[in-house]
């Protein structure tokens, strides 16, 4: 971690506090993760109903991360912070009260089907998708202060050291909401959580911004227009295609678990995958910058397939925490490097916008998941979730390996032996 020595004191302090908040944030809405489906599930709901719930949360995503993605260009990355850790907090209290509203329960009819619509899933619904708020404000406006602050030549390397927050969060949260669960019940999840964002939000208000151009509103580009850009396009769809396959992991994982009768602490899955992820994070960043960011990002795609066919075939609880190893190494590769790849990619004026387009694609992953991954699971078993989920990451892998350059042949010398990226912005304009 050498990088940091060579910093200025003033702008350690800020990483310092940036990193503490990025670890509530993280840990207070993975802590949620081994509750929430069972909470939801106590209201009657089916397992599609449940991964409606969750993938709500994509609504939230999908409607509000064009704005913040320019307004943490326009505004500033500070006041999105602010905002994602404000829903981070008061999400959990608003699921804490669903069961003190009137409970109501209609029943919808065309031709033979009936369809009965309880009131506290409704709820659930609508809170879940302003508990989307948190990731479409704080993750844009992390990475792009995390960009704005990292020496061009070292970028990777800070990119890959700040992101342990995911990991580490990763691993607290939902082992600390696993256990208040279990040994509290709900509330004392719901209470913590909150607590966790309150903390961020008193290490963000510290923080002080670098001086930087800002984005004018009269210049602006339109958000979805950059999606015809190669150097996104192809990113947004390969974080699409794994945002299915994480979508289904952290939605029906408890219940795969219940399931296939696995006697495990459900948080432990989610730790095993969270530090595997801190573990592979402390190499790749400092290695990319060397080597290229190409490399990492097959290797991350590979685990990751890897990893959703060992929870398909997996018969004990060794076998599924080894499988939830693989997916961290896989994530702890990925999500930085295409960071770090989108950070090479974009000044410091459009960073946000180009940050946030390309999660769009895993947002819209997520998304999708939770219904589509819970009719499979409705037709079939929450086992066969990880065989789809195989097929998705492994599409992914094949079409950043031919498409990731500006043809096949730079493609696959990018994807497998790295080196210079030809959509990477020079350093002289960052």
């Amino acid at each position: 971690m050498n990088v940091f020595v060579t910093l200025e004191p003033s702008l350690r302090r800020n990483l310092g506090a940036l990193f503490v908040a990025g670890l509530c944030f993280w840990a207070g809405l993975a802590g949620l993760l081994p509750a929430l489906p069972l909470y939801i599930e106590q209201f009657g709901a089916n397992g599609q109903q449940i991964g409606l719930v969750m993938a709500s949360f994509a609504i939230g995503l999908l409607t509000m991360r064009p704005l913040m993605a320019r307004w943490t260009d326009e505004q500033g990355r500070k006041p999105v912070l602010v905002i994602g850790l404000l829903a981070i907090a008061i999400a959990p209290l608003l699921y804490w009260l669903v069961p003190f509203f009137p409970q109501i329960t209609w029943d919808l009819s065309w031709g033979d089907h009936l369809w009965r619509i309880r009131s506290p899933i409704v709820l659930m619904i609508i809170f879940r998708a302003f508990h989307g708020l948190s990731i479409a404000s704080f993750v844009t406006a992390y990475s792009a202060l995390v960009a704005d602050l990292a020496p061009p030549n070292q970028r990777g390397e800070l990119i890959g050291y700040m992101s342990l927050v995911n990991p580490m969060g990763m691993a607290v949260g939902p082992a600390l909401g696993g256990y208040l669960q279990a040994a509290s019940g709900f509330t004392q999840v719901f209470v913590w959580m909150t607590v966790l964002g309150v903390i961020g939000l008193v290490c963000t208000v510290t923080i002080a911004e670098p001086k930087r151009a800002v984005a004018t509103v009269g210049r602006r580009t339109a958000f979805w227009s950059l999606l015809l850009l190669p150097a996104v396009r192809i990113p947004a769809l390969m974080l699409l295609l794994v945002g299915l396959a994480f979508g289904g992991l952290a939605t029906f994982i408890p219940l795969y678990a219940r399931e296939s009768n696995f006697a495990l602490n459900i948080g432990l899955i989610y730790t095993a995958s969270a530090i595997a992820s801190f573990g592979i994070r402390l190499l790749v960043g400092r290695a990319s910058d060397r080597y290229g960011r190409g490399p990492f990002i097959t290797l991350g795609l590979m685990f990751y397939t890897v990893a959703m066919v060992a929870l398909w075939l997996a018969q004990s609880e060794s076998a599924v925490l080894l499988a939830a190893a693989a997916q961290g190494m896989g994530g702890g590769m990925l999500i930085p490097m295409v960071a770090a790849l989108m950070a090479d990619r974009s000044t410091s004026t459009d960073r946000g916008l180009m940050f946030g387009l390309c999660l769009t694609g895993f947002d819209v992953g997520i998304a999708l998941a939770g219904p589509v991954m819970g009719h499979i699971a409705d037709l079939s078993s929450y086992r066969d979730i990880f065989g789809i989920a195989a097929v998705m990451t492994l599409l992914g892998l094949i079409i950043f390996v031919t498409t990731s350059s500006k043809d096949m042949d730079h493609s696959i010398q990018f994807a497998l032996r790295g080196g210079k990226d030809v959509y990477a912005v020079s350093n002289s304009t960052l």
